[in-house]
């Protein structure tokens, strides 16, 4: 198996991802269709195969795009306003926002001559309310677990541990607890809240079994500004930190990109194919540039 790896080098629209990324669903997705219509019929031919199934083309490889999107607000669906309709099809000084971004609503709207300092999309991934932004690696994995061989909790667990490791690679010791993410301990702060610091929001979307989102791993301290305005992911009294929060400089949300592509292969490879597991094995990743799979 080969895996796609989308690298958008500058900071990038959230829509614009957003677009590529339901691109690539939906063509799993109509992949997953056809080759259940040659399944079925195979079965009323009383074959081992049937001449649709001969002629189905292969699978779409996994894919995996990693970018920086402008300042951005998002909500799971737990967080999801009264109407979810995209609000960039809606009078923006009237968004229907969630309870979590009314008391930032000056922040998402424009004020005078002055334009919004964030954007608000809803989104179908799991989890609550977060902040997307320059100083940010976002990485979502469009995938068929079922090809992998991984369950829905297994996913999450890949790309929490991929995380992990390229936390390590720097130096920081990154771990889960009962909240969802992946944390750190942040020793000039636990003598006095003894509580660990976020520094990556993990929040994903199935359908069968073809994923969508993924996390976003603070780099620079630049998201803290946003995070700090709103009750990030529900969890009251938690706060976020980045790599340069934990004295991590001169690391650039490229490098952290790429290592993390590196690092969830990997993790793919050692844990769930092989001899260690019934997935397909990830032989190779391949650049790809967005023209490519949109057209």
């Amino acid at each position: 198996m080969r895996l796609a790896h989308l690298h958008l080098p500058h900071t990038t629209p959230f829509a614009r991802v957003s677009a590529i990324q339901q691109a690539l669903a939906t063509r799993f997705l109509e992949h997953k269709r056809l080759a259940s219509q040659a399944s079925q019929a195979s079965l009323n031919a009383h074959s081992s195969s049937s001449t649709a199934e001969k002629t189905l083309p292969p699978p779409p490889d996994p894919t995996i795009i990693t970018f920086t999107p402008n300042p951005v607000y998002t909500t799971g669906r737990r967080d999801l306003p009264p109407s979810n309709t995209s609000p960039l099809d809606r009078d923006p000084f009237n968004l229907s926002l969630p309870p979590p971004l009314e008391p930032i609503r000056a922040l998402l709207t424009p004020s005078g001559a002055n334009p919004p300092r964030a954007e608000y999309h809803p989104t179908l991934r799991g989890g609550q309310t977060t902040y997307h932004g320059p100083g940010q690696m976002v990485a979502y994995t469009v995938l068929d677990l079922k090809r992998l061989n991984l369950t829905p909790r297994c996913h999450i667990r890949v790309l929490e541990n991929s995380v992990i490791d390229v936390l390590k690679s720097y130096g920081v010791k990154g771990f889960t607890t009962e909240d969802p993410g992946v944390w750190v301990a942040d020793d000039a702060n636990a003598a006095q809240s003894g509580l660990p610091k976020k520094i990556t929001a993990v929040g994903v979307h199935l359908r069968r079994n073809i994923s969508s989102f993924g996390i976003g791993l603070n780099v620079t301290e630049e998201p803290m500004w946003f995070l700090r305005q709103i009750v990030a992911c529900g969890l009251e009294g938690r706060e976020a930190t980045s790599l340069e929060g934990v004295g991590v400089t001169g690391v650039g949300v490229d490098e952290v990109a790429s290592n993390f592509v590196s690092t969830f292969v990997r993790r793919v490879n050692q844990d769930f194919a092989g001899k260690n597991g019934l997935g397909e094995r990830i032989e190779e990743v391949y650049p790809v540039q967005e023209e490519d799979l949109i057209k």
